[in-house]
């Protein structure tokens, strides 16, 4: 029987639900890395990194809107000049229209923005790792997508893909684009990923800033007591 929502509180809740489904299922080692969308990814990769005893880090990531239409996305850029969009030859035809009239270069310079602010890992940093990519969920998989295929450049060791809920036509198109990809919920015809959650807050730059912070500490702390004397 199909889960029904909402199964979570909050993002951090999807987290720790997440944390506890991959740690049964994939090897964390010194060179794993997890890797958060922001802004929402990042309160699950959080408390999945947290639970992990992993290091945590932004891999930003924008949709692109269609110029007539700015409520709907027609595709999504990442890193390493990663661009991708929905129904092919139209949505190529729109984004030559969203760049003439400068849509897609203010989404490029919002990306780049993000990556400074974030402090998105270079390529040389994530290479031969096996990263592990968190977002709060997926409906489309445009932006999810785009960050794969931009990762998947970098040269990682492996790839990990894990959400707390994911459309099920979606994960399978996703899944080739990866070694792993885990979710808490596969669910038919997912129409919105909030509903899956109590509270879905939309997350400012700071909240970002400070849950990274957060989660940095938190390591510290913890590598400090693994490597503390015993009594």
């Amino acid at each position: 029987m199909q889960q029904q929502p909402p199964l979570w509180s909050n993002r951090y809740q999807a987290g720790l639900a997440l944390a506890e489904r991959l740690g049964s299922s994939h090897h964390c080692g010194s060179d794993t890395r997890v890797l958060a969308l922001p802004r929402g990814g990042v309160p699950v990769a959080v408390a999945l990194a947290g639970r992990l005893h992993l290091p945590v880090a932004t891999w930003s990531v924008r949709k692109v809107a269609d110029p007539q239409w700015p409520e709907v996305a027609i595709g999504a850029i990442a890193g390493q000049g990663v661009a991708v969009w929905r129904n092919g030859g139209e949505a190529r035809r729109r984004e030559e229209m969203a760049r003439s009239h400068g849509w897609l270069q203010a989404e490029e310079l919002e990306l780049a923005r993000r990556q400074r602010l974030f402090g998105d890992p270079v390529a040389q940093e994530l290479q031969a790792r096996d990263l592990i990519v968190v977002d709060d969920g997926i409906a489309t998989g445009m932006t999810v997508k785009a960050a794969l295929l931009a990762l998947q450049q970098v040269q990682p060791r492996s790839l990990t893909l894990a959400v707390p809920v994911v459309d099920r036509a979606v994960a399978g198109e996703l899944a080739d684009l990866v070694d792993q990809l885990e979710a808490v919920a596969i669910v038919d015809q997912l129409a919105a990923v909030g509903m899956w959650f109590e509270t879905f807050n939309q997350l400012s730059d700071q909240e970002v800033l400070e849950l990274l912070e957060s989660a940095r500490n938190q390591l510290r702390r913890s590598a400090s007591t693994s490597a503390s004397p015993p009594d």
